[in-house]
């Protein structure tokens, strides 16, 4: 009988089987033991494997006796500079080590970011950063049956190492900018400096924390309606500035916003209004991004230590005998109107050409 010419994959077996792909991928790596996965299991997975003439099953078998060359990164979501600055820092420090990144995102879904997690197994990564996760532990779990090394970046578990900014710190710090900048026209009363964003998260509590802590030690009070938890969502920011406008015909004096996701639900919400609404305001914010420090408000940020927090995430990774405590990276305050360099900075591009030439692609065009 002639087969189809269709290459067999980890899914089909997985499909054929009733395993998950991660069991499947144990089997075929030979790891399946260590797992404590039955031998009726992986008896029936290696006969499928060889009956749909599954190839590669060797080729996995090889790389898990060394090492694929493969290192993963479980991110939330790409779209804002921060974790895309991570991204591109995770894949430098990747490349000098002469391996291949592998970047992957869950859109901050517990289910999701197991799945990924999964796959990211079958294709034989030697390591995995998980970055931001919203359920770190139910991916160390993953990670733990796979005999595979993994480390917490951003977002810390309990079950393995992890390596965070220190958001405590940072939003102390950043509260005292906020409030000594409004000083020097005139001193700020407490309900005149809110905080918007953030989720019930490690680091959004640790955020509030530091930020009630300010409050009360230089402005002697701390009322709870300065408190606007909107999520990481910036069109929920959005509706939360509108309603609060509605409600109060104004602005707050200082606003600290949690992120840059929901610094931007704010921008959405600054469309509806001039300029002049916005000319008495002093912002701070958590996370950096070049453009937002140029507003025409002051804008004060903290940028997170990227490069600190993966360094160190590298050398907790190569420790087999890591413990599973917090490390903390000190971020960045960063004053306004302030363009710093980045992981960014480090892209190739095309040198400029000489002014006068063309190219085969460049069309002349008569005056």
């Amino acid at each position: 009988m002639k087969r189809s010419g269709k290459r067999k994959t980890i899914y089909d077996l997985s499909a054929l089987s009733g395993c998950s792909p991660s069991t499947v991928s144990a089997v075929l790596n030979g790891s399946w033991r260590k797992r404590r996965i039955s031998e009726k299991t992986a008896t029936l997975v290696l006969k499928l494997a060889d009956s749909q003439q599954y190839t590669a099953n060797r080729q996995a078998r090889g790389l898990r006796r060394s090492r694929s060359g493969l290192v993963g990164l479980l991110l939330p979501l790409y779209d804002n500079r921060y974790f895309s600055s991570l991204a591109q820092t995770f894949e430098a420090m990747v490349r000098a080590r002469g391996e291949c990144p592998i970047v992957a995102s869950a859109s901050r879904d517990p289910r999701a970011e197991r799945e990924t997690a999964e796959s990211l197994i079958a294709y034989s990564v030697d390591e995995l950063f998980i970055c931001g996760a919203t359920d770190p532990d139910g991916v160390h779990e993953i990670c733990e049956k796979a005999g595979l090394r993994h480390v917490n970046v951003d977002l810390p578990g309990t079950r393995a190492p992890s390596v965070i900014s220190d958001n405590y710190d940072g939003a102390c710090r950043l509260t005292e900018a906020v409030i000594r900048h409004c000083a020097a026209t005139e001193p700020l009363r407490p309900e005149e400096l809110y905080i918007f964003g953030g989720r019930d998260d490690h680091a959004s509590r640790e955020r509030l924390r530091g930020f009630r802590a300010v409050k009360r030690t230089l402005l002697g009070a701390d009322p709870d309606v300065c408190i606007q938890p909107t999520g990481y969502s910036a069109n929920n920011t959005r509706l939360a500035f509108e309603a609060f406008f509605a409600r109060e015909g104004r602005l707050p004096r200082a606003i600290i916003i949690n992120s840059t996701i929901n610094l931007e639900g704010f921008l959405r919400f600054m469309a509806g209004f001039p300029d002049a609404a916005f000319k008495d305001l002093v912002v701070g914010c958590y996370d950096y991004d070049p453009f937002a420090s140029f507003l025409p408000f002051p804008v004060i940020m903290i940028r997170q230590n990227v490069e600190a927090m993966l360094a160190r995430a590298f050398e907790i990774i190569a420790d087999p005998a890591a413990a599973a405590q917090i490390h903390l990276v000190a971020p960045e305050l960063v004053p306004p109107r302030t363009a710093l360099a980045g992981p960014l900075d480090a892209l190739k591009d095309m040198p400029p050409r000489p002014a006068g030439r063309t190219t085969d692609a460049t069309v002349a065009h008569p005056a």
